[in-house]
């Protein structure tokens, strides 16, 4: 095959000298210059394609082939982008829930922890109150207890001050002598009262 390429090549480079060397002025083998040229120019094309169908052909197929393949990458890109794209929008909706349901958690502890302040406020409240209920009783009965006392202390000294100026040495032997009898009377055996 590559020695019909030369073969070929060879004769279409030599034509257009058989040509010019003609002296008669144009034929050569019966054929015209633009014969010659017509027929030169497609043994040109000839040799070009046969010599230059394989390494072309090739090229071609390779870049093709890198082509397609480029082709596929960028599917796979594609595709993998898209995954991408998928999953971030899913996680785009699932932080906005979870940003509701911890604003909402957030808000329901805060109203819970408030409620217990409040209820230990009010227990509190109560307890202060009670305490301070039993402090006034007890402050109270100490002090009706100490006024008593007192009162008791007053009217004996006042009874011992009025008896003093108005019970005189006789009444008071008289009282003596009734009280040692009374208690003779209640020492003798028989005597019930």
């Amino acid at each position: 095959m590559t020695r019909l390429v030369l073969a070929l090549l060879g004769i279409a480079l030599a034509t257009p000298a058989w040509a010019a060397s003609d002296a008669g002025g144009g034929s050569f083998l019966g054929l015209s210059t633009f014969a010659w040229q017509v027929l030169n120019f497609l043994l040109l094309v000839t040799v070009l394609f046969v010599a230059g169908r394989g390494p072309i052909l090739g090229y071609l197929a390779s870049r093709r082939a890198e082509i397609q393949g480029d082709l596929s990458a960028s599917r796979e890109l594609l595709a993998e982008a898209e995954a991408k794209l998928a999953d971030w929008t899913e996680r785009t909706a699932r932080l906005d829930s979870e940003l509701t349901e911890i604003r909402d958690t957030s808000r329901r502890l805060a109203e819970q922890e408030r409620d217990e302040i409040l209820a230990q406020a009010h227990t509190s409240a109560e307890r202060i109150r009670s305490d301070a209920t039993a402090a006034v009783e007890q402050e109270l009965r100490r002090a009706r207890a100490e006024l008593s006392a007192e009162a008791t202390e007053l009217a004996v000294e006042l009874a011992g001050t009025i008896l003093h100026e108005q019970v005189g040495s006789e009444d008071q032997r008289r009282l003596f002598d009734e009280f040692l009898q009374r208690i003779g009377d209640a020492a003798r055996p028989g005597n019930g009262s």
